[in-house]
């Protein structure tokens, strides 16, 4: 991939992404093969402002899960209602995080 691509998608999407993995994301992107590049730059990536507002308002259903694609437990967190709010509340807090671990495992399994 070319560096001016790598630097316009970093600058797009750094935020989806752990802080800590910025360097290896810039090296997998500069490897990055041409053919493999129009399915990088089209994938959408989960938002963790999204992940964290859907934690907040509809933490006690799962739906932060179901977003992220855990399905399983999204149906645990909901048929415990949230963890009895415990569970709901510590994953407020791990909502940008897990959002952002997501980002990398998908990036990850691309390049």
């Amino acid at each position: 991939m070319e560096k001016e691509k790598v630097n316009q998608f970093l600058m797009n999407n750094a935020a989806n992404f752990p802080p800590e993995a910025t360097i290896m994301l810039r090296q997998k992107l500069e490897s990055l093969p041409e053919s493999a590049e129009m399915s990088l730059l089209s994938t959408e990536w989960k938002s963790p402002m999204t992940t964290f507002l859907l934690a907040f308002l509809l933490g006690g259903f799962g739906a932060d899960r179901f977003y992220l694609g855990e399905t399983g437990l999204g149906v645990a967190k909901l048929l415990t209602c949230g963890g009895v709010g415990i569970w709901a509340l510590v994953d407020l807090f791990t909502a940008f995080g897990r959002a952002k671990k997501f980002n990398w495992n998908k990036m990850q399994l691309m390049c």
